[in-house]
């Protein structure tokens, strides 16, 4: 749910001057801040759904790349990948689907501790005056 939020803020945030802001880093960031207010909300684990905002935000980095190397690479006449660089993608690949979900993580709890602050300061206790 958090991802989904995201992607608007997602899109102005690439359209700004001088913007390295990608769509992949938004969802990781900003969806998993997102995901984890509304776990709260609905009170269930803000950490896992940061956490799973996260690794979606890795797989979509990870399939833009992969997207534009195919693109690039079918409309002009480049050579083969050598293997080292192969293997040098696939390592980077799998680093950055390890260290997203973490990412994730810590931006869903941030994300539950300020829906915990603001919902609290709203209620007020019976003896408030």
């Amino acid at each position: 749910m958090g991802a989904l939020a995201s992607l608007p803020v997602a899109a102005v945030l690439t359209w700004l001057p001088n913007s390295e802001a990608t769509i992949g880093g938004c969802i990781m960031t900003i969806g998993a801040f997102i995901a984890g207010v509304i776990a709260v909300i609905r009170s269930t684990d803000p950490d896992g759904a940061g956490l799973r905002a996260g690794f979606l935000g890795g797989v979509l980095g990870v399939l833009t790349f992969i997207v534009t190397v195919v693109s690039t690479a079918a409309s002009s006449t480049t050579a083969a990948w050598p293997l080292s660089r192969v293997v040098f993608f696939v390592l980077a690949s799998g680093t950055i689907l390890c260290i997203a979900p973490v990412f994730g993580l810590g931006f869903g709890r941030v994300g539950g501790w300020v829906a915990n602050t603001v919902a609290s300061r709203w209620t007020t206790g019976a003896n408030a005056s």
